[in-house]
């Protein structure tokens, strides 16, 4: 901001935003990719307005909490996988995953295994931003300017195919199955405690999985006695057309986290969902020290419960998985049409481009893949045009990714996509 100056956005409503200048913008990126419920939701600001009224905070601590968290853990262990029936809350999505480093140290110490130390991620990925958390995240532009990743933090591939430029197969898929596995034979399973998954990869640049791979990746687990994390922060709460991505994919994982959707991002609320067998370990164990000052805050939770229950209400993950999605993806595809766009990808609401240079012919009616060079950015280039052209999407490295809020109407979609493909033809010139 200090090098580049700073935006601001004055007020929201639905899917819109005003900026400092009165200019009216699509909101492409759901604020975060959180604001699952658009802008000035009623439900959820009557909800927190009644809640600081009644009772603006207490502490879950001394053997004491308020109504608000207790409902909501109760509305996520009833949707959850069905192993998941504890939660403990925390303030984003990088202290949901801190917290379920402590619960993954905790119970393989008292399973007396205090060797299992190491945790596997992948490639791209991205956990948040905290100490460990950034040692979880696969982005070198989040971990070097700290020196991290930590020790026992180890990487794993990732399938990437534009990357790798190969067809987003079942093969490939398995291919990487296979490295992963000689990484975890080298490293030793009896010294790997847990692996952290995205479902798909959002801000590594929206990697969706090919077929197989995320089955085979959890019998991977499994079968080496290594706990599955599933890190929901983006896919839980209807981005892909039901409330927890790991359902549908029959993850079964041991730990979830979520956040960003949670509350459609009206306020700071995390949650670590755990499994009742590790519950079942921890919970007789004796004094659990850990906790935030504002676990299971009562705004917060209200907060949750009135997005969760607008969701419902409105059937979102219903309408995601049968229209808004579906027709999503199919303006995606089209827009694979421009010559600036190498490949898209994407799963119901969540999507990404590719981007390329134009070709060393001026007249090249497609763009040149081989001509990509590091330092481009063409991702952080078309974002800003296409800001321009009154939407906003995200850009990352060469390609742009998108997100928009659940509540999105079709004319609205190709607003958002009529948005992208001016500012690709600006980028394009």
């Amino acid at each position: 901001m200090n090098r580049e100056g700073t935006r601001w956005i004055k007020s929201g409503d639905g899917c819109y935003l005003l900026d400092e200048k009165g200019r009216r913008l699509l909101d492409g990126l759901a604020g975060l990719w959180c604001v699952n419920v658009g802008y000035n939701c009623a439900a959820i600001v009557e909800a927190v307005h009644a809640q600081m009224e009644e009772l603006p905070y207490y502490p879950s601590f001394f053997n004491t909490t308020t109504e608000p968290p207790v409902l909501l853990a109760e509305w996520l262990a009833k949707h959850a996988p069905a192993r998941l029936n504890k939660v403990i809350y925390s303030n984003s999505g990088s202290e949901s995953n801190e917290t379920a480093l402590k619960i993954i140290r905790a119970f393989w110490k008292l399973r007396g295994k205090s060797g299992k130390r190491k945790i596997l991620s992948r490639e791209f990925a991205y956990h948040g931003v905290t100490l460990a958390a950034t040692s979880l995240t696969g982005l070198p532009n989040c971990s070097d300017p700290f020196d991290l990743p930590l020790e026992d933090f180890i990487r794993v591939p990732t399938p990437y195919a534009w990357n790798d430029r190969v067809a987003a197969s079942e093969g490939y898929g398995a291919e990487i199955i296979a490295k992963t596995a000689e990484i975890i034979d080298r490293e030793g399973a009896e010294t790997i405690a847990a692996m952290f998954v995205e479902p798909i990869q959002g801000a590594g640049g929206v990697l969706v999985p090919p077929p197989g791979y995320l089955k085979a990746l959890r019998e991977l687990c499994r079968e080496r006695d290594i706990l599955f994390v599933a890190d929901e922060v983006i896919t839980a709460f209807g981005r892909l057309g039901v409330w927890f991505a790991s359902e549908r994919e029959g993850l079964d994982p041991d730990l979830l986290n979520v956040a960003k959707g949670l509350t459609s991002g009206y306020l700071p609320l995390g949650a670590t969902l755990v499994s009742d067998e590790i519950a079942d370990v921890i919970l007789p164990a004796g004094y659990f020290a850990h906790g935030y000052t504002y676990t299971g805050h009562p705004v917060c939770a209200a907060a949750g419960l009135a997005n969760v229950g607008v969701i419902e209400e409105l059937g979102l993950v219903d309408r995601v998985r049968n229209d808004a999605g579906p027709y999503f993806q199919q303006k995606l595809a089209e827009l694979a049409e421009h010559p600036a766009v190498g490949e898209v990808r994407g799963d119901n609401l969540i999507g990404a481009a590719e981007l390329v240079p134009r070709g060393g012919r001026p007249s090249a009616s497609r763009g040149d893949r081989d001509g990509l060079q590091p330092g481009m950015a063409l991702g952080l280039k078309a974002a800003d045009l296409i800001r321009e052209e009154d939407a906003i999407v995200r850009g990352i490295r060469d390609l742009i990714a998108l997100a928009p809020p659940l509540i999105i109407t079709r004319a609205e979609i190709d607003e958002l996509f009529d948005s992208v493909r001016r500012g690709l033809d600006r980028l394009w010139k």
